[in-house]
């Protein structure tokens, strides 16, 4: 049995809140500036596209670092991030056809 390496997990999970923080951060300052303008599409895309190849980038980056072990802390980083994201973006809203 693999054991398993729980302090390069803790170092991918570190480095993945980090960078999922930015992600989320650049999905917002993105979704403001293509909602001013008059091509947001184009926007969206582009934005996408640097977010995401950041994202991936740095997860690069760790398992380089850190090995396979610290993929799975990324990962794990990035599920929670977003659940975290979305839950309080959906605070305060209705749903749709709600009055």
């Amino acid at each position: 049995m693999m054991p398993i390496e729980w302090t390069t997990i803790a170092f991918g999970f570190a480095i993945g809140i980090g960078a999922s923080a930015v992600f989320f951060a650049g999905l917002v300052l993105g979704m403001r500036f293509a909602l001013r303008t008059a091509k947001p599409v184009a926007l969206l895309m582009l934005s996408a596209a640097v977010r995401i190849s950041a994202l991936l980038g740095v997860g690069w980056l760790v398992v380089g670092q850190g090995g396979p072990w610290s993929l799975l802390g990324y990962a794990v980083a990035f599920l929670i991030t977003r659940f975290i994201v979305t839950t309080v973006a959906g605070v305060g809203t209705r749903p749709l056809g709600a009055q």
